[in-house]
């Protein structure tokens, strides 16, 4: 076989083995809040969220061109598809991790810091502008934006349902977690299988199997809407404890007010801008935001503490091991 084209179907396995660990990394992203208030069980949450990943990811291309075209330069050939490769390497390796701690780290900020450090380790272009544009500026904002989003939400409930009766209103509160835990879902698969397209289509680009200018082919659509799934089903339970219980314990109310803002985030990033944005940054934000609405010390600020240093330490983290990794896939495959 011909060795660009063995590396490039090498690239595609490895993304979506990512994508896979993506999944079941991020499964607590769209269902932890309704799985904790008991709105969904375990499984029919799992399966749900796994449907509607399989759908959000079909809803548009605009984050995987970011990824595929915006963060580095990849030289064609063989050399190129190392790098990929190895920033793919670093991002399972950074996700396994904090799964391993259950710490709800990003899934896409690993994957970037994969591409910027492998493209450094191979004196690469890296866009600059297009980290800070794309993915530093969405980092801090999305999280401020999902805290105050949610806190803003929580607050209009508490205001229309003031005098309403609690045991009623957490009832009605489930059935609407359905709909606001499905779209969180949507979103996530909109913006997460999105990423790993964008490797893809890159690795195609790379090898000469694509033109930058080509859309994203159905296939690799397909492939990535898929794997996304199955580890979505597959489950995250050690991040979804975190998540459901460990930084407050939430009621049906708090719950769908923190999953429906930071639905609405990441649909305003990925349709409106294009920005491959953390959906694990911006639940775990409104989690919190709607966490402090109740009062300050509501919200386990020591858990959450240890997950903003899981957030700063990603991009770095991943950057390092991809590095390493190409380091050695060079020295084996050139």
């Amino acid at each position: 076989m011909d060795l660009t084209l063995g590396l490039v179907i090498g690239v595609v396995v490895i993304a979506l083995a990512f994508d896979y660990t993506n999944g079941f990394h991020d499964a607590a992203n769209a269902i932890a809040t309704s799985v904790s208030t008991r709105a969904l069980t375990p499984r029919a949450a799992l399966f749900m969220a796994a449907a509607m990943n399989f759908i959000g990811a079909h809803l548009g291309t605009q984050v995987a061109q970011t990824v595929g075209k915006g963060i580095i330069d990849a030289p064609d050939g063989p050399h190129g598809l190392v790098i990929v490769a190895s920033a793919l390497i670093g991002a399972i390796v950074w996700n396994l991790i904090t799964w391993y701690f259950g710490l709800p780290s990003s899934s896409s900020h690993a994957l970037i810091g994969g591409l910027v450090g492998s493209a450094l380790a191979s004196a690469s272009v890296v866009h600059w502008d297009g980290v800070l544009e794309k993915v530093v500026i969405p980092m801090i904002f999305s999280p401020l934006v999902g805290f105050s989003l949610a806190a803003a939400i929580m607050i209009a409930i508490y205001w229309i349902f003031r005098n309403s009766q609690p045991g009623k209103t957490n009832r009605g509160f489930r059935y609407a977690q359905t709909v606001s835990a499905a779209a969180m879902a949507l979103g996530h698969g909109l913006q997460d299988a999105q990423k790993t397209m964008g490797v893809i289509f890159l690795a195609l680009t790379v090898g000469g199997f694509a033109e930058q200018d080509d859309p994203i082919p159905q296939w690799v659509i397909l492939a990535a809407a898929g794997a996304i799934s199955l580890g979505t089903y597959a489950g995250g339970w050690r991040i979804m404890r975190t998540l459901g219980r460990r930084i407050i314990a939430l009621d049906p109310p708090q719950g769908f007010a923190a999953e429906s803002a930071a639905a609405t985030v990441l649909y305003g990033a990925a349709i409106g801008f294009g920005a491959p944005i953390s959906t694990t940054h911006t639940i775990t934000s409104a989690i919190m935001g709607v966490g402090a609405t109740k009062r300050l010390s509501a919200v386990r600020w020591g858990v959450a503490g240890n997950i903003v240093t899981a957030w700063i330490l990603t991009i770095p983290a991943a950057a390092l091991v991809a590095s390493i990794s190409y380091f050695i896939l060079h020295a084996i495959v050139e």
